[in-house]
């Protein structure tokens, strides 16, 4: 049974558990394992006074390409670090410009399956930090697994 399946990875224990759930499942369907990563750039805040559009003076084209190459970095060396001591298998890493929530969504519509850790918020800190793993259950366009770290 083979097919694609997306997880979503951000470094945390969460997703680290999120992705050897995903790494077993893709070896069972013999299925493509693609590590998805959303990263935004924020600009630097304005330096001035108050109605002044003074900014740093610096390369923005170089500083977006740094923070890309630092975040997929990142990228590889938490799924290296999630995937060290369990059986092999092929992982395709992607880096998307975007909410991670939006990000997870839109792979969705080519996936199989969507696997997210979830960081077992609920409550008042799900509501004011968000919850990417129950935006991806709700909107995603195909079965989605959410996965909670054991500790």
């Amino acid at each position: 049974m083979a097919g694609t399946i997306v997880v979503g990875a951000d470094g945390s224990e969460a997703s680290a558990e999120a992705l050897r759930w995903a790494a077993a499942e893709a070896r069972l369907r013999d299925a493509r394992l693609l590590a998805v990563r959303a990263w935004s750039f924020v600009a630097p805040a304005p330096i001035g006074d108050p109605g002044m559009l003074a900014i740093p003076s610096s390369d923005l084209p170089g500083t977006l390409d740094a923070e890309a190459n630092a975040a997929r970095a990142d990228l590889e060396a938490s799924v290296q670090e999630a995937l060290a001591g369990v059986p092999p298998v092929d992982v395709e890493l992607r880096l998307v410009e975007g909410g991670a929530g939006e990000v997870l969504v839109s792979e969705s519509e080519t996936a199989d399956l969507v696997v997210v850790g979830s960081h077992g918020r609920s409550g008042l800190r799900a509501a004011l930090l968000g919850s990417v793993s129950r935006h991806v259950v709700d909107h995603a366009l195909c079965p989605v697994v959410v996965v909670r770290p054991l500790s």
